[in-house]
Parts: C-alpha cells; sequence; structure tokens
C-alpha cells in the first residue's frame, strides 16, 4: 500500500527569476507518462528555437499567464485555466510568460 500525498503546484515558488524557468517532475509512470511542473517568470523560448518533442504534451496554466506559438497556427493566449493539447511533434514556443509573477505550468507528457 502507498500513501497519500497531499502538495500545492503554488507551494515554494520562486520570489523572482532565475535565469531559466523550473522544470519539476512531479509523477513519472507507465509508457513514459510524465507529468511536470514548470514555472516561469518572464521567462520566453531563445529567438528561432522551437519545441519539437517526440512525445504529446497537455500543458495547462494554473497561474499567470502565457502567449505560446504553435507553427502553422496563430498565437495563442493562455490565463489560469486554459489547456492545449499539443501532438507529438507539433513544433511550438513560449513567446511570453507574466515578468511580475510567477507563471505556473501543469504538463502531462504522453505517447
Amino acid at each position: 500500500m502507498t500513501n497519500v500525498t497531499k502538495t500545492s503546484l503554488l507551494d515554494n515558488l520562486p520570489a523572482s527569476a532565475g535565469p531559466e524557468e523550473l522544470f519539476e517532475t512531479l509523477i513519472s509512470g507507465a509508457n513514459g507518462v510524465r507529468i511536470e511542473r514548470i514555472v516561469s517568470f518572464g521567462h520566453h523560448s531563445p529567438e528561432n528555437f522551437w519545441y519539437d518533442q517526440a512525445q504529446a504534451e497537455w500543458v495547462m496554466v494554473v497561474q499567470g499567464e502565457a502567449i505560446l506559438a504553435v507553427e502553422g497556427e496563430p498565437d495563442t493566449r493562455l490565463r489560469a485555466g486554459d489547456c492545449l493539447n499539443l501532438p507529438a511533434h507539433k513544433r511550438h514556443r513560449v513567446v511570453w510568460t507574466t515578468p511580475d509573477q510567477p507563471t505556473v505550468w501543469l504538463a502531462v507528457f504522453y505517447s
């Protein structure tokens, strides 16, 4: 039997921006499923950089706001509670995140 553990995605957030986004794996399981908390604090993808991932990604903004560019589509503004499903190899990049508070993402990677 395993223990039930209560946590909050909003605990232990940085008070200010570091040089990089904070990526934290919360759970990884069978078939390559991985759940991550990502914290951005005004971070964005480098110019001309695109994520091109082998797994699909479902992502939700828990707190803050972001603008995501998805190749071939108009930029998408995400606010708290908004989510997006990105198929595997769908190129995307972070254009902007809220600079004055942490933007907290919940990302689920799956095959």
